[in-house]
């Protein structure tokens, strides 16, 4: 009886080891999945910055062909319309152009509105509705709240008066001002589609750490 006991005992030490080696395994692949992620991030948003700040420079005092885009494919809108710049992705998900936000230490690409999906959430955030980035009228961007600091977990550390900046495909880089923050219903919209009278505008979208409601941001570009 008391071998048996012990056998039984035994079984569940090593299934209790093997679930917190489990636990301690997975627990450690999702730190080094956010850490690699976020390096790669801040990696792409500096030489898209960077490289859009050469193209601009470029355009000030370089006389473009007519055919210097013959073949490169040109960003687009969510209304489907050109605003220029080559096409570029980041971890194969089409990126329309980049945030940062200083004060939570944000730095990402935005996947574009046409890639939106499970999977883009889970790499970037992504631009879900809107005029488009740096256009004028309101340009919505969602991300994530993982509790650990990714993507937009940190935006309920925002507050009025902190600055947001977008660079988008044709390399133009606003800052952004914040002067509104507060929490919506999950079913709620009327923040993507409200009217901006005329102003360029983003709104940034992440569930609330209960995940109950959205935290939403509203912020004006500083032109």
């Amino acid at each position: 009886m008391n071998s048996k006991y012990s056998n039984i005992l035994t079984i569940l030490l090593i299934v209790v080891i093997i679930a917190i080696v489990g636990i301690i395994g997975f627990l450690g692949y999702r730190y080094y999945r956010s850490v690699t992620i976020k390096n790669q991030a801040e990696d792409f948003v500096d030489t898209f910055v960077d490289s859009s700040a050469d193209d601009n420079n470029n355009k000030d005092n370089v006389e473009t062909p007519d055919n210097m885009f013959d073949g490169v494919e040109q960003g687009t809108n969510n209304n489907g319309n050109s605003i220029g710049g080559a096409v570029q992705k980041f971890n194969n998900f089409l990126v329309s152009g980049s945030i940062e936000i200083p004060a939570t230490n944000v730095k990402l690409p935005i996947l574009a509105s046409s890639e939106l999906s499970r999977s883009a959430l889970e790499t970037s955030v992504v631009e879900i509705y809107g005029s488009g980035l740096n256009q004028v009228g309101n340009t919505t961007i969602a991300g994530h709240n993982y509790r650990n600091g990714m993507f937009f977990s940190n935006n309920k550390k925002l507050n009025v008066g902190d600055k947001i900046y977008i660079t988008d495909l044709t390399g133009q880089r606003l800052s952004y001002t914040i002067y509104n923050k507060y929490q919506a219903a999950e079913n709620e919209s009327d923040y993507m589609t409200r009217d901006t009278q005329g102003a360029i505008e983003i709104s940034l979208s992440t569930c609330t750490d209960d995940s109950k409601a959205r935290l939403i941001i509203w912020a004006k570009a500083d032109v």
